[in-house]
C-alpha cells in the first residue's frame, strides 16, 4: 500500500526476492489513496514482472476504461471486486467479481468498469 503522502516502492525493490505474497484488497486500497489523479478513470500498479510474466492490479472508478489494446502474450483478466465489461472483436464479456477471462495473444480488447472495480490482469509472453 502507498499512502497519499508517500511514493511507491521502486520496481527493483518490489520485484526482488524469490517469493511474493500480495494482499490484493489492500493493494487496491493503496491505489485509491494515491494523490495523483486517476488516468482514464483508473490507477494501476505492476505487482510483479519477470521472465515474460506481468501481474498488474487495476483500481477502476465507475466508468473508468482501458481503451482498445492487445499484446503478444496470453492475457488473463480476473475481476476481484465490482463488475467490468471486456469487449473483443467477437463479443462483450460481462465480468462480475470472481470471473476470469482468458484471451489468446493478439486479441484486441477494451475494459470498461460499470462500477468501482478491481481487476488483476496478467500477461504471459511466449519464451523467445
Amino acid at each position: 500500500m502507498v499512502p497519499a503522502d508517500e511514493q511507491r516502492v521502486p520496481p527493483s525493490e518490489r520485484f526482488a526476492g524469490s517469493e511474493h505474497l500480495f494482499d490484493l484488497a489492500a493493494s487496491a486500497e493503496g491505489l485509491r489513496r494515491e494523490a495523483d489523479p486517476a488516468r482514464d478513470g483508473h490507477r494501476q500498479i505492476t505487482l510483479f514482472h519477470e521472465a515474460g510474466m506481468s501481474a498488474v492490479l487495476f483500481d477502476f472508478e465507475a466508468g473508468g476504461r482501458l481503451s482498445h489494446h492487445d499484446t503478444d502474450g496470453l492475457v488473463t483478466i480476473q475481476t476481484i471486486a465490482g463488475r467490468v465489461d471486456v469487449t473483443t472483436p467477437q463479443t462483450t464479456h460481462g465480468l462480475p467479481a470472481g470471473s476470469l477471462l482468458v484471451l489468446r495473444p493478439g486479441v484486441v480488447h477494451d475494459v470498461v468498469a460499470n462500477e468501482p472495480s478491481q481487476v488483476l490482469l496478467m500477461v504471459h509472453l511466449p519464451h523467445e
